[in-house]
């Protein structure tokens, strides 16, 4: 590193810990195959060190499954002798915490790499930022916005230790209806969306919006939309650990399983993406007005349908995900496509020419970001490079015309997504082999464990 360099980076700390001079430590974050924060905490007299040579953790970092515990099956365990990769820190993320009791923590979002500064081929922030570097080389730009649906629960259980709404905070009582968009659920937990939108604000998070989604207790956050993709999946992950801090706060839980209560509605991912060249053109609405005329726009949604089936794995990353799979709830159930219609699984939103866009609407909350988008894009960029012409768009509801085609078996999901070549090549057949090694482990586990429910039915029947 230059001189000129070790002075910027020394600056951004020192300037840093001079305007929060309360601030003692500083947690060092990086998102695991599972969207999990992982890191260290440090002194924060240290800052100035990491931004400099930054810190080592082992690449099992990678091969953690949801419990915390390394699946030796990926081969980045013990078999490989457990070594340490460096992790550099992500410019533009480090700010204070300031949803803690007191002010005295930062955090700053770290990416890893080989010792020889090498992108590491297992986290998935680099995946996005190779593929990224596919459309700059056809001068192109992504243009992406993020929305995150999640609930709010009680931190107490109920009387069978399941999971339940919380109380309101003004009138005490539980919600039992689904109220979308509802004002008044949104003035009852006022205090908690204030604190998410201060909190958000000294983090630099481009939060848009939050809404009453349609289950008691179901919130949505959206994302301003940015054409730094990078920078909009670092934000995704931020804002997943901030909404969890704000709401312990305020005494819930805040939860972005894909599907928590049976018989209420799932949460998702949407994401939103548009493409503009060099010139600043949205390439999506390079014709007349027809919002579905443009041969870029029917290529990137003919590689998006095309590779929606064996992509689901990555999608739907777990056991919990595939749950929320089902008819009647908003959740796409086929590869379909349709304008200004939320039965199908790309939306064309309407909406003036400009903004012409694309929403993918069937990954489950509980996605890891990256990879979500890194899937998004791989597959327009599949359908650009390969002109893919897609199905007639679907006019009413896609349910009543198109029989469920996504998988919702996890082992198929996997099978499927091991034997695509064109998800191999973008993604990187080494990083497909790690994915599915840690899936299969957790889901063998998952296989072990007897539910009351089988026991209510089974024991006393069969």
């Amino acid at each position: 590193m230059s001189s000129a360099n070790n002075t910027d980076v020394q600056n951004v700390a020192s300037d840093f810990l001079d305007s929060h001079p309360d601030i003692t430590s500083i947690d060092l974050l990086i998102s695991d195959l599972n969207g999990v924060i992982r890191g260290k905490r440090i002194p924060s007299d240290n800052l100035g060190k990491v931004f400099e040579k930054g810190i080592y953790l082992p690449a099992s970092v990678f091969a953690l499954d949801i419990n915390g515990n390394t699946v030796e099956e990926t081969g980045l365990g013990l078999s490989s002798g457990d070594g340490d990769r460096v992790c550099r820190a992500i410019p533009g993320t480090l700010n204070p915490v300031t949803w803690m009791n007191n002010s005295q923590y930062g955090q700053l979002l770290m990416t890893m790499e080989e010792m020889d500064g090498s992108p590491f081929f297992a986290d998935p922030r680099q995946i996005l930022r190779r593929i990224l570097e596919q459309f700059s080389d056809r001068g192109l730009t992504p243009v992406v916005a993020l929305e995150l649906e999640f609930y709010l629960v009680d931190r107490l259980r109920d009387e069978e230790n399941l999971i339940q709404p919380p109380q309101s905070p003004c009138s005490g009582e539980r919600a039992t209806q689904s109220q979308l968009y509802s004002v008044l659920e949104l003035d009852e937990y006022a205090e908690f969306i204030n604190d998410l939108q201060s909190a958000a604000q000294a983090q630099g998070l481009p939060l848009d919006t939050v809404l009453k989604e349609c289950a008691p207790g179901q919130f949505e956050a959206n994302l301003i939309h940015t054409d730094d993709a990078l920078s909009a999946c670092d934000h995704s992950v931020l804002l997943k650990r901030l909404i969890k801090g704000v709401a312990l706060k305020h005494g819930f839980e805040a939860t972005f399983m894909a599907k928590p209560y049976g018989l209420e509605a799932g949460s998702g991912t949407h994401v939103h993406v548009s493409l503009v060249d060099s010139n600043g053109h949205n390439i999506f609405a390079e014709n007349g007005d027809d919002p579905l005329e443009s041969a870029a726009l029917q290529h990137a949604v003919g590689g998006l349908l095309e590779l929606m089936p064996d992509s689901m794995a990555l999608l739907a990353p777990n056991l919990n995900s595939f749950r929320r799979f089902q008819e009647g709830l908003y959740v796409p159930m086929a590869p379909t496509w349709g304008y200004d219609n939320r039965s199908v699984a790309i939306r064309v939103p309407a909406g003036p020419k400009e903004a012409r866009r694309i929403e993918h609407r069937v990954a489950g909350a509980d996605v890891n970001p990256y990879l979500l988008l890194a899937t998004v894009l791989a597959s327009i960029h599949h359908g650009l490079t390969q002109q893919i012409a897609p199905a007639e768009p679907i006019v009413g509801n896609a349910y009543d015309q198109i029989a469920p085609q996504l998988t919702n078996s996890w082992t198929q999901a996997l099978h499927l997504l091991n034997n695509n070549r064109v998800l191999g090549e973008q993604l990187g057949e080494d990083f497909i082999e790690v994915f599915i090694a840690n899936r299969q482990a957790e889901r063998a586990e998952t296989m072990r464990e007897v539910s009351a429910m089988e026991y209510d039915w089974y024991l006393r029947h069969v």
